[in-house]
């Protein structure tokens, strides 16, 4: 991936935990690494196939001096996500903030902090089996598609038979590719924010829902969080989870079994014989 610098961009600010430095202000300087793609602008020397790093530099300063925090962490935080959000070919950002004249009654350059951020890949797995299953996918996914995440392509609808407790209605199924700014932690409090938003209620286990959000894989790792395993645990078992996948992520691996989705759909049906899935909405 190809990178563009900034390096020490000087701006004066009010950030800091005195109550002298919010009111006096001081000199901070910032270096910011961009990772994108420059091919195409070093081909048509056309700026609008790029990042204007003028525009940029006075987009940042205004970004940086139009609050006062305590913290430096906290300036970097939200200036990586500015970045990342409002400049569209920026895949991942690193920060470099310096504090020169930091407070700390000891001679010293500067005292700084770091961060890289970036965008992440990730697949959700969608169902519905209550109420209009349609329309609950559709508000779901306008719900992610929000801030911090953005929904990227949605496979086709199927209707699909219930697994587990079976005593209830068959469910809509489908799979979502997003790119997100959150952490697999932050990502699956958002998930369980929108079930709540669209009434889910936990009764029975595996029983019916208005909706269902499964964080199926998140780039290429593989976690053993308590709150979130990744890859889900039981996607290769379930053509339901897999057939909609498969439409929208044929050929990316799975991270902990090193076979293409395609490959375990294929399986699955073997197994299954394709019993999961009814028909797909049309």
């Amino acid at each position: 991936m190809d990178k563009m610098y900034i390096k020490d961009l000087e701006v004066y600010a009010y950030h800091g935990v005195n109550i002298e430095e919010k009111n006096m202000g001081q000199r901070f300087l910032l270096s910011i690494d961009l990772w994108l793609n420059l091919r195409e602008a070093g081909e048509s020397d056309d700026l609008t196939k790029t990042v204007n790093y003028a525009e940029l530099c006075h987009n940042v300063e205004k970004e940086f001096t139009k609050a006062k925090y305590d913290l430096i962490e906290t300036c970097v935080e939200k200036l990586a996500q500015y970045i990342l959000l409002n400049y569209e070919p920026v895949e991942k950002v690193k920060i470099l903030l310096k504090k020169p004249w930091a407070p700390i009654g000891k001679p010293l350059d500067y005292a700084a902090v770091e961060i890289e951020r970036f965008w992440h890949r990730a697949f959700i797995g969608l169902g519905s089996n209550m109420g209009n299953k349609k329309q609950n996918l559709e508000e779901a996914m306008e719900l992610m598609n929000t801030g911090t995440t953005r929904v990227i392509k949605s496979s086709n609808f199927y209707t699909t038979k219930p697994v587990g407790y079976t005593e209830q209605d068959d469910f809509l199924n489908c799979a979502a590719e997003i790119k997100t700014l959150l952490t697999p932690r932050e990502l699956i409090e958002f998930l369980l924010n929108i079930e709540k938003d669209l009434r889910r209620e936990r009764i029975v286990r595996w029983g019916p829902r208005t909706i269902d959000l499964d964080v199926l894989l998140y780039d290429d790792i593989i976690t053993s969080l308590e709150e979130i395993i990744i890859p889900h645990p039981r996607m290769h078992e379930r053509l339901f989870v897999l057939k909609p996948l498969s439409d929208i992520a044929p050929y990316v691996m799975h991270p902990v079994l090193n076979k293409r989705i395609v490959e375990l759909e294929q399986e699955a049906v073997k197994t299954q014989n394709g019993d999961e899935i009814i028909d797909m909405l049309k």
